[in-house]
């Protein structure tokens, strides 16, 4: 058995190709504009083609909640993502967030409300993906969210609700406040992918630490990957997403006995 130190080396080299790899001009990549039972405020985007003949076990589902403004204008950004750092069999959901003058509340949640719409993000999430079950089948286990920035908190807050059905996390230079989560013991179960840059002078490195100390003290399975340069998608963009999606699923099965190699970022010490 490979040790854990080297599995994201092994899966930077080791995922499939990725779906439309070969497409550079992402427009060509499928995607709908679509709303929960026409609520202009529950707006997302559906990016992907189901293939013909799905596995059995079902589709991945990764659901973006963007930093910034969680505005729709990231929309070639998500799709590139889908293009270059997710393996065959996978839809993106592209959450589009209610927008205010002054953004200081992007995702609100349960425990984090905000008077610009009144559902919490939580819920937001779950009727998409209901709504996504019932046209195309869906992988349980494979539900993930990926997101950054102001994205994150939502993203927490959504994995540990006892309804979730989210099983994994990919948050990149987030902060993590746990007085304004739900209880951390709901992230028994859950993992979490974190990507953060100990240069980054904007959202500081210490909260990384914290997320991956108390979720783990709580029952969640944590790995980071740091990357150099500060705040913002630095580096290795797609191969740290494509990393993240990899143990993501690998903690769901065995993880590859391949021969190592260096990793596309490098694994936190810290």
């Amino acid at each position: 058995m490979v040790p854990r130190m080297f599995i994201i080396a092994l899966l930077v080299l080791v995922m499939p190709a990725c779906v439309a790899s070969a497409q550079d001009d992402v427009a060509k990549i499928p995607a709908q504009d679509l709303k929960v039972a026409g609520n202009e405020k529950q707006r997302y985007f559906l990016i992907g083609e189901p293939p013909k003949n799905p596995p059995k076990e079902g589709l991945g589902l990764l659901i973006v909640l963007p930093g910034g403004d969680g505005g729709a204008d990231v929309h070639t950004f998500v799709k590139r993502i889908y293009a270059e750092a997710l393996p065959e069999n996978y839809l993106v959901a592209q959450l589009v967030a209610v927008q205010s003058k002054d953004n200081k509340n992007t995702w609100p949640t349960s425990t984090s409300p905000d008077p610009k719409q009144s559902f919490p993000t939580e819920d937001f999430l779950k009727a998409v993906v209901a709504k996504i079950k019932a046209k195309h089948p869906i992988d349980e286990e494979r539900i993930f969210t990926l997101s950054w920035s102001s994205g994150g908190p939502a993203a927490y807050a959504i994995s540990l609700a006892p309804d979730t059905p989210v099983k994994g996390s990919i948050v990149a230079m987030s902060v993590f406040v746990p007085q304004k989560l739900p209880p951390l013991t709901g992230a028994k179960g859950q993992r979490y992918f974190l990507i953060h840059s100990p240069n980054d002078q904007v959202t500081k490195y210490f909260f990384t630490r914290m997320a991956r100390t108390q979720l783990t003290k709580h029952g969640g399975e944590v790995e980071v990957l740091d990357y150099e340069g500060g705040h913002g998608w630095k580096g290795d963009v797609y191969g740290h997403i494509r990393a993240g999606i990899g143990w993501l699923e690998a903690e769901r099965a065995a993880a590859p006995t391949t021969t190592t190699a260096p990793a596309a970022g490098t694994r936190a010490t810290r």
